[in-house]
């Protein structure tokens, strides 16, 4: 499976963004879909999931201000951010789990895309 990821920019604090990710194969629709955010120097942080049923878990630090949806027809996963803060600012990857629940470590997922800048100014 290649993951495409693409979206990402500069805004500024309290702006909205829309991350996509285009995965290469049709049964990327049964797996599990993340996203993850990295700073240098950090470790990759959980963002937030999806089935593929649409059951989806959240980061607290993002709970109400981030949404992630799929489309399985197209072989998409969005990650639509809100109410964007300086402490989003970072290398948003998505990725893809053979799982079938929600998870939240990067350890188990088993593809991941090339990432893309997000940068947030206050």
């Amino acid at each position: 499976v290649q993951l495409q990821a693409s979206g990402g920019g500069l805004v500024q604090a309290g702006d909205s963004l829309r991350l996509s990710c285009a995965a290469s194969e049709r049964t990327f629709g049964s797996y599990v879909m993340g996203w993850f955010r990295q700073n240098p120097g950090k470790e990759r942080e959980f963002v937030a999931c999806i089935t593929s049923g649409g059951i989806t878990n959240n980061a607290d630090s993002v709970e109400g201000r981030f949404t992630i949806s799929r489309d399985n027809a197209k072989n998409m996963v969005y990650l639509q951010m809100n109410s964007l803060k300086p402490e989003d600012t970072a290398v948003y990857y998505c990725a893809v789990s053979k799982f079938q629940r929600t998870v939240r470590s990067a350890k188990l997922y088993d593809y991941w895309g090339q990432g893309t800048q997000v940068t947030v100014s206050s």
